[in-house]
């Protein structure tokens, strides 16, 4: 009997429906990625502070942080479709003040920050939400490799979002240039409204309780071991790397004198890196998840860490290292994606899933906090070499934990 009983039957036609779905969500994702690389330009290109960029940081991890584990019970309650397409029309309309802001030249650092706030509160509804609901499009053999797919979106949003946000920047004013996010956030609704998600219940209780549920979340976790230390090393993982990506625009224009463009070469080139990982995640779809989870999370902190090392003349190598870190994470985080989505059962993962987006983004505000004054005092070319090898370092303890490897078995 299948540990499984309550994935349905995805029927004939699952692939229209689930390539719909997964390229609306592109769409919008890109779009909110391209919007993510000109706000944080601006504020770079308009403060050129560690400070600054630390607080656009925690602006968007803290409401991910606070109302993870809300989202992923709502995930679990609730119409997911419902959610998705709430979370991303509320992002629609704040991303049309924020234009009209822009183009009438009335915007404040505080209206940016406050609008990345709310866009990050409806992430927190909507990725529980999109997550879970993988497992119910696609047939269950299909599950790592759509785990694969997703991740790839990571590398789709850079590989699109940078270029084009440096095109935007140059071509038009950057109300404009705000406005595709908004079309993307559009089209990502369509096929929402069009598609049904089929979504798995208990099969044993009636929901009685809401923080009940969210406890339920909670008792998955805490009670699995390797669970359990498998989210506390990955917390601490991002508490030393997270830091690097908002700070990314600053390291090439305080070090290697670059711009916009420069920047979204970098970022860019990581994108080509990260979609080349997922398609190397969909493709191989690794048996031994945890060895992939460990093994690949370890080799791109370190190649993060060799990216500081690069002369200031030498733009070319930290760009090299830096799309090597992103294929190297994404050969790690779909498994384990895939993991969880193979050991909990459906009716629990969006809890479960959001409890490690929380995990996370409670622990980089505090690696944010940290990087400000350090990278102060030791510059920012050597915080990426310290972040990196730190996390890279404390990966590999990850190995040492019996529970951690167990997971492999169950």
């Amino acid at each position: 009997m299948t540990p499984y009983p309550e994935l349905c039957d995805t029927g004939p036609r699952w692939q229209i429906r689930f390539w719909s779905v997964f390229c609306g969500q592109a769409l919008s994702l890109v779009g909110s990625a391209l919007t993510q690389f000109i706000l944080l330009w601006w504020i770079t290109d308009t403060t050129g502070s560690v400070s600054a960029l630390a607080m656009a940081g925690l602006v968007v991890l803290l409401p991910q942080a606070l109302l993870g584990p809300i989202g992923g019970a709502l995930a679990d309650c609730y119409s997911r479709r419902f959610i998705m397409i709430s979370s991303d029309t509320v992002s629609a309309l704040c991303m049309a003040v924020l234009i009209i802001l822009f183009l009438t030249d009335n915007v404040e650092l505080w209206h940016v920050y406050t609008m990345m706030l709310v866009r990050s509160a409806m992430q927190a509804f909507q990725a529980p939400a999109a997550a879970a609901s993988t497992a119910m499009l696609v047939p269950r053999a299909f599950i790592p490799r759509a785990a694969g797919l997703n991740q790839s979106l990571q590398g789709v949003m850079l590989v699109a979002a940078a270029p084009l946000g440096a095109l935007a920047l140059s071509a038009m004013p950057i109300g404009y240039a705000l406005a595709i996010d908004v079309v993307t956030a559009l089209l990502g609704v369509v096929p929402l409204l069009v598609f049904k998600i089929p979504q798995a219940r208990a099969a044993d209780a009636q929901i009685t309780s809401f923080w009940a549920d969210i406890r339920d979340g909670f008792d998955v976790v805490w009670c699995n071991p390797g669970l359990l230390r498998l989210y506390a090393l990955m917390a601490v993982v991002v508490m030393c790397v997270m830091p690097s990506f908002t700070l990314v625009p600053l390291l090439v224009k305080e070090h290697f004198g670059g711009g916009a463009s420069e920047v979204a070469l970098m970022e860019g080139l990581a994108g080509v890196g990260m979609l080349a990982g997922g398609v190397l995640a969909a493709v191989i779809a690794a048996k031994n998840k945890v060895l992939w989870i460990l093994g690949s999370f370890a080799i791109s902190s370190f190649l993060l860490g060799t990216v500081g090392f690069a002369p200031s003349n030498m733009l070319w190598i930290a760009v090299v290292f830096w799309s090597l870190s992103g294929t190297a994470y994404i050969l790690g985080s779909a498994p384990m994606t895939a993991l969880i989505q193979t050991t909990v059962p459906n009716h629990l993962q969006g809890r479960v899933l959001s409890l490690l987006t929380t995990a996370m983004a409670v622990a980089a505000p505090v690696g944010l906090a940290t990087a400000s004054p350090l990278g102060e005092v030791i510059g920012i070319r050597w915080l990426f070499v310290v972040m990196g090898f730190a996390s890279g370092i404390i990966t590999l303890l990850g190995f040492a934990s019996r529970p951690i490897r167990a997971l492999q078995r169950q």
